[in-house]
């Protein structure tokens, strides 16, 4: 039963890829307002997880619900997803990926205008003075001008978070953000994380910083097998987890800070 505060409820989801099953039965609901970091070994299911979310890869089966409204039409057993319900969908749900995906071609500014003006319809001028105010938002005001080959990957990340903003998303999905960057410079984009995590926003992240899931995320969750294999507060999770197959995973990173 879905909760009146849950913005995001996720039942029975599977995917498989071929005979390869990477979600086994995913139950999740996400209150509006949650901070999520989703931990666990590589094929897992994170990833996919997030994709399934926001519909850049299509579940195998269960159900996803946003609003208390379900995706797709089932008939005779099967969920059928439309290309504008699938494009309305991406709107309200924000992706920012482990590749910072910029457009090569166009300055910082153009990148994050290109959606509100083409998907949202917004006029140039409402759409640029928003985009001013989003790069101003992850501290990057004065790289409007330049183009994405001439900034940092720290900044490049940035730039893709202030893309997700501007289209003023209820929830927002981070696919390992860092993993891409060189050390120097995570530092720099996981602050703007946090910063955003302080507005009340609704957001899920995938990530390997374990120091900063402690202090970033209001629930923990640790996959396994394409299952929830525990979750819990931070404290529960990443300083008392309970399950063996945690324990070994958490052994593993002897060098990160609460």
């Amino acid at each position: 039963m879905q909760d009146a505060d849950d913005v995001l409820a996720i039942q029975g989801l599977w995917k498989s890829f071929g005979d390869h099953e990477v979600l086994c039965g995913i139950d999740l609901s996400v209150r509006k307002g949650e901070r999520i970091a989703i931990l666990g070994s590589s094929g897992s299911g994170k990833s996919t997880l997030l994709r399934c979310i926001n519909f850049m890869e299509i579940p195998t089966s269960g159900r996803i619900r946003l609003d208390r409204q379900p995706i797709g039409r089932e008939a005779r057993g099967t969920v059928r997803y439309s290309r504008g319900e699938l494009s309305r969908l991406r709107t309200r749900v924000g992706m920012i990926f482990q590749q910072f995906n910029l457009f090569p071609h166009m300055t910082a500014l153009e990148n994050v205008m290109e959606g509100p003006i083409t998907v949202l319809g917004k006029r140039k001028a409402e759409a640029e003075e928003n985009a001013r105010r989003y790069l101003d938002r992850v501290g990057l005001s004065d790289k409007a001008g330049q183009y994405p080959g001439q900034l940092s990957g720290g900044q490049q990340q940035r730039v893709a978070i202030a893309r997700a903003l501007a289209m003023n998303p209820e929830i927002l999905l981070f696919d390992e953000p860092t993993s891409s960057l060189d050390p120097e410079l995570v530092g720099e984009v996981l602050q703007v994380i946090l910063d955003l995590s302080e507005e009340g926003r609704t957001m899920l992240l995938v990530t390997h910083e374990l120091g900063f899931a402690y202090h970033f995320a209001t629930r923990v969750l640790f996959l396994h097998d394409g299952l929830i294999h525990e979750q819990g507060t931070p404290e529960e999770v990443l300083r008392h987890p309970q399950r063996e197959r945690t324990q070994a995973f958490l052994s593993k990173f002897t060098s990160f800070r609460f």
